[in-house]
């Protein structure tokens, strides 16, 4: 059995469940005889470089337990582009601290960090186990039917929609449509999340704009305008990342990260949401609003789903297990059991499978017309979500004044 410490790490945008990921970590690592001291790195992979190392160990049950419940990344986090100059530095400071084991929660740039990591040690000759949990409130890692982190970002962003759609309904002689910009660089799974709050065709969302279809303008503004007309107003839910047929973003943002990613809203462009709130009003004249929540659903432990926070620990849990039976290079994943009642277990995936990929929404999920989602990904969401809340509506019975009464 391979002995040693163990560094725990969370990278990228939070979720409002990455720690119960780190609780289940903590909890099965202090239970593994393997593993002597469980240590965190403050700030990820950057603050490791710093040795800017903590004793998780030496938490409380109670922090530990609190964890679970525990809104953003409780070690810190980082958006630090790992170079190969730096892995040197890394492997040093691996040694310097004896650590054996290393667990990183996180996206796919975090699982393209680890595997980097683990094979740079192997060819070195330090033994190192690497194991990454997924964590992304996009779900968009290939090889795990869905990400902790998701089902609650899905909820706060269905019961946004479905409460700022009331709000658009009663409004709509003052402002005809609203725009709700989503999370989604490359994949619509979090703006499609917001259809299954919808039980009548009036009800928002009535447009889905997802990265994985080309934006039409002409068929978009069409769109705009049989909605209007049917419904008297207009409930829009669009992806960041949403772009035109030659890649070029709605936003028209160019300015990118250190993974070369996009940043949507930067300086120098706009948001996908203000870009056609100002479609639509040039078109149209109409009066409207845009929401953008940016960083909010990854951080709403208010609105966290039960069933989130439960696979989130037993995801940490499971990457203990995976590396006490020595295995490495790998990422946990969520794996649903077939038939009509929601099971869930975990399995793992090789991180090469995993690094710097971006699993988008299969076909089967988007309507023909692209603007929606089928039926097959409601039947998909649903479980994850739970139930919503039911809001009534009057029946506006149009009063008659031959029957009024006098006294």
């Amino acid at each position: 059995m391979l002995k040693g410490n163990a560094i725990l790490g969370q990278s990228g945008g939070p979720t409002s469940v990455i720690n119960s990921s780190l609780a289940g970590i903590i909890t099965a690592a202090k239970n593994f005889t393997g593993i002597k001291n469980v240590l965190g790195m403050r700030f990820g992979i950057e603050g490791f470089m710093a040795e800017n190392i903590i004793n998780l160990g030496a938490e409380s049950q109670a922090t530990i337990k609190g964890l679970k419940t525990t809104p953003s990344s409780s070690l810190g986090s980082c958006r630090y582009k790992l170079k190969d100059c730096d892995l040197p530095k890394v492997l040093d400071t691996l040694k310097k601290y004896d650590i054996r084991y290393v667990f990183l929660t996180g996206g796919n740039d975090t699982m393209d960090t680890i595997c980097r990591l683990e094979k740079f040690a192997a060819r070195n000759k330090y033994e190192l186990i690497g194991i990454g949990v997924p964590k992304t409130v996009d779900n968009d890692l290939f090889g795990t039917d869905h990400t902790p982190g998701y089902p609650s970002a899905a909820r706060f962003t269905a019961l946004s929609v479905m409460q700022a759609g009331v709000l658009a309904r009663d409004m709509r002689k003052v402002d005809q449509f609203v725009v709700y910009q989503s999370i989604g660089r490359e994949a619509g799974w979090l703006p499609a999340a917001s259809a299954i709050a919808k039980k009548h065709s009036s009800d928002a969302p009535h447009i889905l704009c997802l990265p994985e279809r080309a934006f039409n303008k002409e068929k978009f503004l069409a769109e705009v305008k049989k909605t209007y007309d049917n419904f008297g107003f207009v409930s829009i839910v669009c992806g960041e990342g949403i772009a035109y047929a030659d890649k070029t973003p709605v936003s028209a943002s160019q300015t990118k990260d250190k993974f070369s990613n996009i940043e949507f809203g930067a300086m120098g462009g706009t948001s996908a949401a203000m870009a056609l709130h100002r479609m639509i009003a040039d078109e149209f004249g109409f009066r409207g609003e845009f929401q953008i929540t940016e960083s909010l659903p990854m951080s709403a432990a208010d609105r966290a789903v039960k069933l989130d926070i439960d696979e989130a620990f037993m995801a940490g849990s499971a990457a203990v297990r995976l590396a006490a039976a020595g295995k490495t290079g790998l990422m946990i994943t969520l794996e649903r059991q077939k038939g009509k009642e929601y099971k869930c277990f975990t399995g793992s995936v090789a991180l090469t499978e995993v690094a710097v990929k971006a699993k988008p929404m299969p076909d089967k999920f988007i309507s023909k017309n692209g603007f929606y989602v089928t039926n097959a990904f409601l039947d998909y969401i649903r479980p994850l979500v739970g139930d919503l809340p039911e809001y009534v509506k009057l029946e506006a019975k149009k009063f008659n004044l031959k029957s009024l009464k006098s006294f």
